[in-house]
């Protein structure tokens, strides 16, 4: 096919460019700077031209694919489709590499058109969404995901565009919307830390960025949760740039040019420094299992990952008319065809999926009620509201302790809000009464379970008796001191199922003089 590659020279599409000339395709290197381009051209032996995307659109005649590999997306102004537009004017099919959520999922704006045009109109054929959803949809099958968790991992080396950098740095501290627990929540850009394994025993951090997957996986898989996070090797740049995340968060400091090549400058300046392996892991919970798909570049490779999806597209003898994301726009095995001659490898694995209770519990936690086991299988995150009467002590050391750990008030009646969120080490359970919260985490431990409070962390026995779920308290620690008996509360908890609803009936009693600290009782279902 006669491919233009608009931003040829960039980090991107050079590597496109080389892919689809070693493909046998007759490419053409295009982009402002024709310095640049002819440089390339001549190096791998194709056409070349200085084209500017804002008034050189008559330069698309004679192709058959424009595929735009420059962006940044975010920044096209006030008609950002000007280019398929033109694109499909001339006859010509238009492809893009864009990770912007708000540009990838607007392009199904021009499907009609396109089709009338036949011809093909596909944003986002990149990692994300097109590898991204390749892989979910190869690990689902027909099933529905409870939870997908994808994350692209680049080593140090590879090279940075100006147009990557200022995609990230625009989104850090800013929120944007994320689908956890089948309901929209607000996040920040650059916030979530998390680690992840890649090929190799090679683990690591990502953290939360907004990329098309976020808007649009929830409801083409119909997952309860999706979560997408990017990483950066170095300790000093993960933190550096959650720094200014912070920063702009309460100061709502632009991102300029003089800002971003002070960014290009600092990240070219530590570009020794590090590794030139990267990788991308797409995990899913679902049908009680996970399941995941690891990729790991070695040699530099990584920044050829990006230009996958496309080079695999155009492997086609034809290609799909109409508009929209490349949402499983390729197959996982259409990738991995098209990543088979560069220096990366890839990997797929499953394991059970069991939740906090259920592991603990092992074959006990069935015979509870389905209310109580209903709320103890949250794999990502779940809300439940009701109402709870709450008791307090009346003496002085449990009203001192009571303030200390936040209880609620005393009330005969007062709405009660909990939200279970789930993390690789542990269950955090945030409970809110009326106006008042508290929150402790919750995880598995050498013949039971543990609760934390801040410095305070209890050992829990939990027993199941007469369809009921108990948490006596068997030991405590403050930080890593164990505490004697006598200064331990006393547990008298249960859950249980009554009227169709899972009920509660929490009784604490305060250490060292066994007086009442709190009782609360009541019911909840799911928010």
């Amino acid at each position: 096919m006669k491919v233009l590659v608009l931003g040829g020279y960039g980090v991107f599409g050079e590597r496109l460019a080389r892919l689809l000339v070693r493909d046998g395709h007759t490419v053409t290197i295009a982009g402002r700077d024709g310095g640049k381009a002819r440089k390339l051209a001549e190096e791998l032996g194709c056409a070349w031209v200085a084209m500017d995307r804002r008034r050189d659109l008559h330069l698309l005649q004679g192709q058959e694919v424009v595929v735009d590999a420059a962006g940044p997306f975010h920044a096209y102004g006030d008609d950002p489709y000007r280019l398929p537009r033109a694109a499909m004017a001339a006859g010509v099919h238009y492809l893009d590499l864009a990770d912007n959520a708000g540009f990838c999922a607007g392009i199904a704006s021009l499907d009609a058109a396109a089709k009338a045009a036949g011809c093909c109109v596909i944003s986002g054929l990149s990692s994300v969404p097109a590898l991204s959803s390749a892989a979910v949809r190869a690990l689902v099958g027909t099933g529905r995901p409870e939870v997908i968790d994808i994350a692209i991992l680049p080593g140090n080396r590879s090279p940075r565009g100006l147009s990557v950098m200022e995609s990230i740095l625009s989104q850090a501290g800013q929120p944007f919307r994320v689908w956890r627990g089948g309901r929209w929540t607000e996040a920040r850009g650059w916030s979530g830390p998390r680690e992840y394994a890649l090929p190799g025993g090679l683990v690591r951090q990502g953290w939360r960025i907004e990329v098309p997957d976020v808007s649009l996986f929830p409801a083409h898989f119909g997952a309860q949760s999706v979560e997408f996070r990017a990483g950066l090797e170095l300790a000093v740049m993960r933190h550096g740039l959650w720094a200014f995340a912070v920063l702009r968060r309460w100061t709502g400091l632009p991102v300029n040019r003089p800002m971003l090549r002070a960014f290009k400058l600092a990240a070219d300046l530590l570009a020794p420094f590090g590794t030139g392996r990267g990788g991308m892991s797409v995990m899913v919970i679902v049908a009680g299992e996970r399941r995941w798909w690891r990729l790991l570049a070695e040699d530099g490779d990584g920044p050829f990952v990006p230009a996958i999806a496309t080079r695999a597209l155009l492997r086609r003898k034809v290609l799909p008319v109409g508009a929209g994301p490349a949402l499983e726009a390729i197959t996982l095995e259409e990738a991995e065809a098209a990543l088979s001659d560069l220096a990366v490898h890839t990997e797929r694995g499953y394991e059970p999926a069991r939740p906090l209770f259920p592991a603990v519990l092992g074959p006990a936690f069935d015979r509870l009620p389905a209310e109580v086991r209903a709320t103890h299988l949250t794999m990502d995150i779940s809300h439940w509201r009701g109402e709870a009467s709450v008791l307090r002590g009346t003496g002085w050391w449990s009203r001192l302790l009571g303030r200390l750990f936040g209880f609620p008030a005393a009330a005969d009646s007062v709405p009660v809000e909990v939200t279970k969120s789930v993390t690789p080490q542990d269950e955090v359970w945030q409970r809110r009464f009326g106006n008042r919260c508290f929150r402790s985490r919750l995880a598995a431990a050498s013949g039971g379970m543990t609760e934390g409070f801040g410095p305070l962390t209890f050992r829990l026995g939990l027993q199941v008796q007469d369809g009921a779920l108990h948490f006596p308290v068997l030991s405590g620690r403050l930080g890593p001191l164990p505490l004697p008996r006598w200064l331990l509360p006393v547990s008298i908890t249960r859950e249980y199922a009554e009227g169709g609803r899972f009920c509660f009936d929490v009784r604490i009693l305060a250490p060292v003089t066994r007086d009442l600290l709190v009782q609360y009782r009541g019911w909840l279902v799911a928010a």
